[in-house]
């Protein structure tokens, strides 16, 4: 979604603007919205309102809450069933696509706000997080088709283009997490075996922050072996800033790629899952 449009539709009924900030070097998402964000944004809580971590440590640092759990803080932060929202960050998608994606695959309106806080072209506002009128959000189930398991992902990853196969799995790390030279918070340095690289942020236009126009997307991504048919899978460190590239993917028109939000940080803790090092095929 344009910043301009938001500008025009900010303080339409039925619409909610979400500021959804987390920084994996442990600053605070909460106090940079509180610093300066979007008049009427709604601060979420990646911890707390998209994520459940009493779960396993093989499910991951972010798995996904129990669709109680996410209906329950989606009600608290005035978002019903038929409401629109548009998330934002400040990396263009890093974060808040995690969001976007939860919302979409439950068959919501949701969208990226194009750029995201640096692309805003209007005055920010401080302060904290308004409490808005709770609004009635419905529980529903998780749908299946649009998540991969770590077994799933282990299969697909044999069968990625090279190895005769039709399916692909992107690892939307950096590319020095992917080869395993560094590895700030998971267990193991390294990446899924037959899994290929993919930076989130390769999806964004270095100048103005905003996505690449969906025919750049798709020769990209058809670069990396997506294609009509195939069965994509995307990981990141933590089920995250890989729903930037399942987005991308969408965007750019080659159909709807699986989330595996156990991603690294689930693989990596399993002793029993092998460990690729090196650089992308």
């Amino acid at each position: 979604m344009s910043p301009e449009w938001l500008a025009r539709e900010v303080n339409a009924p039925d619409l909610v603007v979400a500021d959804v900030r987390w920084y994996l070097d442990g600053r605070s998402g909460r106090a940079a919205y509180e610093t300066a964000h979007l008049p009427g944004a709604r601060f979420v809580d990646l911890d707390t309102d998209l994520s459940d971590h009493s779960q396993p440590t093989a499910a991951g640092r972010h798995p996904l809450p129990s669709p109680e759990q996410f209906a329950a803080a989606l009600g608290r932060l005035g978002i019903g069933d038929h409401t629109t929202v548009v998330a934002y960050d400040d990396s263009g998608g890093g974060t808040a696509g995690r969001l976007v994606l939860m919302l979409r695959v439950l068959g919501c309106e949701a969208s990226l706000l194009d750029g995201g806080l640096k692309g805003w072209p209007g005055p920010l506002v401080s302060g904290p997080s308004p409490s808005p009128e709770p609004a009635t959000f419905t529980a529903r189930p998780w749908p299946a088709h649009r998540f991969a398991s770590a077994d799933e992902v282990a299969a697909l990853g044999s069968a990625t283009p090279g190895t005769g196969g039709s399916g692909l799995v992107l690892d939307a790390r950096s590319a020095d997490r992917y080869r395993g030279d560094t590895e700030p918070v998971d267990p193991r340095a390294g990446h899924i075996p037959g899994a290929v690289n993919a930076p989130w942020a390769a999806n964004l236009d270095t100048g103005t922050g905003r996505f690449k126009d969906p025919a750049v997307l798709r020769a990209h991504y058809g670069a990396l072996g997506a294609a009509d048919g195939n069965e994509v899978v995307c990981y990141c460190g933590s089920g995250v800033s890989a729903a930037a590239d399942v987005l991308g993917i969408e965007h750019a028109g080659l159909g709807l790629a699986r989330l595996f939000v156990g991603s690294w940080s689930g693989w990596s803790s399993d002793p029993t899952r092998p460990v690729s090092t090196g650089p992308s095929r």
